[in-house]
């Protein structure tokens, strides 16, 4: 079973790995867990530390466009696992842990546009912590079961569904939508979606709950 830490647990773990050469670390969860919020606390911490020292990469950046989603029929389902460039996700993931480069270009998904920008943050090689943080990590499915040995720490977030439901319908909310187009965001897709993440990824080393 794995062990749960708090966010001081998990920088000594983190702190540890990547002591003498880059580390990766997945932090895993459903829509609404509060991957992100984990992500940048644990980056923050450890730039106090030692600046430039830690980076996020979040998977949103491999979203595929609309131009693709529309024609198949998937931009309802925008955020599912096949709505993303999983090949092209692990190509960088295997760049990124080598760090045989200055510095790296990688896009950066901005969900008020709803549009992957190319190329919109650089990971410079002084990082030896890069945290990625995203919700199929360690999805059990063709394609992204190659991800796991990438990564030498992975976290799930447990949150319960009731606090998840929650927190995506204030997510949308805030984008001004109607209620009928919030409800159908969170019980049409980001809700199924969160709910293979729990039940269809491969165990996390460890586990944290907000």
């Amino acid at each position: 079973m794995p062990k749960q830490l708090d966010l001081t647990g998990i920088l000594d773990i983190v702190r540890q790995r990547g002591a003498s050469a880059r580390s990766l670390t997945a932090i895993v969860g459903p829509p609404g867990a509060g991957k992100s919020t984990l992500a940048d606390a644990l980056v923050a911490r450890l730039n106090d530390e030692a600046p430039d020292s830690a980076a996020v990469l979040p998977m949103d950046g491999y979203h595929f466009d609309d131009r693709i989603l529309v024609p198949r029929g998937l931009r309802p389902r925008k955020g599912a696992p096949e709505t993303f460039d999983v090949a092209g996700f692990y190509h960088m993931l295997q760049r990124l842990k080598l760090n045989e480069e200055p510095e790296i270009a990688v896009p950066v998904f901005d969900r008020d546009l709803e549009i992957a920008c190319a190329g919109a943050r650089l990971i410079p090689r002084s990082v030896r912590h890069l945290v990625v943080e995203g919700n199929y990590l360690l999805l059990d499915r063709p394609g992204w079961s190659r991800l796991p040995s990438l990564f030498d720490t992975t976290i799930m977030i447990a949150v319960p569904e009731a606090v998840l439901r929650r927190r995506l319908v204030e997510r949308w909310q805030g984008y001004q939508l109607p209620p009928e187009e919030v409800a159908a965001k969170v019980e049409a897709n980001d809700l199924p979606n969160g709910r293979l993440v729990i039940s269809a990824s491969v165990p996390a080393e460890f586990v944290f709950a907000f």
